[in-house]
Protein backbone atom coordinates (compact mmCIF):
# COMPACT_ATOMS: atom_id res chain seq x y z
CA UNK A 1 0.00 0.00 0.00
CA UNK A 2 1.25 3.39 -0.92
CA UNK A 3 1.14 6.57 1.32
CA UNK A 4 1.18 10.55 -0.45
CA UNK A 5 1.18 13.52 0.82
CA UNK A 6 -0.32 16.50 -1.11
CA UNK A 7 1.06 19.57 -0.91
CA UNK A 8 0.30 22.95 -2.15
CA UNK A 9 2.19 25.39 -3.85
CA UNK A 10 1.88 28.90 -5.83
CA UNK A 11 3.74 29.65 -9.16
CA UNK A 12 3.24 32.18 -11.85
CA UNK A 13 4.23 32.66 -15.13
CA UNK A 14 4.19 35.54 -17.76
CA UNK A 15 3.77 33.24 -20.54
CA UNK A 16 0.28 30.89 -19.85
CA UNK A 17 -1.37 29.10 -16.47
CA UNK A 18 0.18 25.70 -18.45
CA UNK A 19 3.68 27.00 -18.15
CA UNK A 20 3.37 28.19 -14.42
CA UNK A 21 2.05 24.78 -13.80
CA UNK A 22 5.22 23.32 -15.34
CA UNK A 23 7.39 25.48 -13.94
CA UNK A 24 5.76 24.48 -10.18
CA UNK A 25 6.23 21.07 -10.87
CA UNK A 26 9.82 21.40 -12.36
CA UNK A 27 10.88 23.74 -9.14
CA UNK A 28 9.25 21.41 -6.28
CA UNK A 29 10.26 18.30 -8.08
CA UNK A 30 13.92 19.42 -7.22
CA UNK A 31 13.59 18.82 -3.14
CA UNK A 32 10.61 15.68 -3.53
CA UNK A 33 10.62 12.61 -5.48
CA UNK A 34 7.53 10.25 -6.31
CA UNK A 35 5.59 13.12 -7.68
CA UNK A 36 2.31 11.77 -8.73
CA UNK A 37 0.13 13.90 -10.25
CA UNK A 38 -0.86 18.04 -10.06
CA UNK A 39 -4.38 19.29 -9.16
CA UNK A 40 -4.95 23.05 -10.28
CA UNK A 41 -6.98 24.72 -7.26
CA UNK A 42 -6.58 28.03 -8.66
CA UNK A 43 -5.92 30.00 -11.60
CA UNK A 44 -6.12 34.16 -11.43
CA UNK A 45 -4.06 36.92 -13.68
CA UNK A 46 -2.65 40.53 -12.80
CA UNK A 47 -3.78 42.87 -15.53
CA UNK A 48 -1.95 45.95 -16.41
CA UNK A 49 -3.83 48.21 -18.72
CA UNK A 50 -5.26 45.61 -21.66
CA UNK A 51 -2.84 43.62 -21.19
CA UNK A 52 -2.76 40.64 -18.72
CA UNK A 53 1.09 40.74 -17.46
CA UNK A 54 1.16 37.32 -15.35
CA UNK A 55 -0.76 34.51 -14.89
CA UNK A 56 -0.81 32.70 -11.25
CA UNK A 57 -1.98 29.05 -9.93
CA UNK A 58 -2.84 27.23 -6.84
CA UNK A 59 -1.81 23.92 -7.15
CA UNK A 60 -2.38 20.72 -5.42
CA UNK A 61 1.06 18.22 -5.89
CA UNK A 62 0.85 14.48 -4.66
CA UNK A 63 3.79 12.56 -4.05
CA UNK A 64 4.24 9.38 -2.87
CA UNK A 65 6.29 8.82 1.05
CA UNK A 66 8.66 6.14 0.81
Amino acid sequence: MAVLKVIEILSNSDKSWEDATRKAVKEASQTINNIKSVYVKEQSAIVDGDNVTEFRVNLKITFEVK
